[in-house]
């Protein structure tokens, strides 16, 4: 075990490290979804009604599933390393090591994820201008909230760059799944709003119990329901069940031969 956690620690430093190298992927992951959030936000801000009592502007309602945009963006950022290391040679001389495949895969998330989870946390100096009071208690579980939705995107990541050729097909892939999984998340708009059939695909969708988990964290249920149906902790555990599966699979495609380059 000491041998397996030692494999996890040195990728994931290694993703770190390679992460404060290139800043600049700080600026392509956390601009745009700020620009989208005050830009839509202020457009749609007098036709939005809040879905529940207590009156919530949109730049309120859409800050979460901002939050979540950045998270998601940095996902995919850093599961394109998995194609740089095997297009470098990297990724094969780690795999011709006695190292388990699942502490590979594992470290390769946990960096990828960490990332994740410290550029979301960055938007959290925005709450006292919102007006949301982040106790030490709800702040606490909005961190684990960010942590669990940030491991299952780049969970989810790792395993479509593993079976990718090229960045520009992953970029391709990424973008026709990961930004329709965010806007029928409950980001953009509420369930409760939605036409019938959109209201089915969102059920279905892990993104919005992930989305629903960091609303309810920071608003406690004061202004916006659950929006799914769903009370509790329910949504985290949802969105948790989907990046444990997420990196089930993706420890049983590693086993599989990759690609050439």
């Amino acid at each position: 075990m000491a041998g397996y956690w030692l494999v996890v620690g040195t990728l994931w430093k290694r993703e770190f490290v390679r992460f404060f190298r290139q800043r600049n992927r700080v600026v392509g992951a956390i601009g745009p979804p700020i620009l989208m959030w005050v830009f839509i936000g202020s457009g749609f801000g007098s036709s939005f009604q809040a879905p529940a009592s207590g009156g919530m502007s949109y730049l309120e309602y859409f800050y979460p599933g901002m939050i979540v945009l950045v998270v998601l963006f940095t996902s995919i950022f850093s599961a394109i390393s998995v194609i740089e290391d095997r297009r470098d040679g990297f990724l094969q001389g780690v795999l011709v090591t006695p190292a388990p495949r699942s502490a590979i895969v594992l470290g390769k998330i946990m960096g990828g994820a960490s990332q994740a989870c410290v550029q979301g946390c960055l938007l959290l100096v925005i709450c006292p201008f919102l007006g949301i009071e982040l106790t030490v208690g709800r702040a606490a579980y909005v961190l684990v909230t960010l942590a669990v939705i940030s491991f299952s995107l780049t969970a989810f990541g790792f395993m479509m760059a593993w079976r990718t050729d090229s960045s520009q097909g992953y970029h391709a892939v990424m973008n026709l799944l990961l930004m329709p999984m965010w806007m029928l998340s409950g980001a953009f708009f509420p369930l409760t709003t939605a036409p019938i059939w959109i209201r089915l695909i969102m059920r279905v969708n892990p993104l919005t119990y992930g989305v629903s988990a960091l609303r309810g964290s920071m608003y406690h249920g004061d202004a916006v329901p659950a929006l799914v149906g769903s009370a509790g902790h329910m949504p985290v555990f949802v969105i948790m069940a989907f990046g444990v599966g997420m990196f089930a699979i993706a420890a049983v495609v590693v086993n599989r031969p990759a690609r050439a380059a």
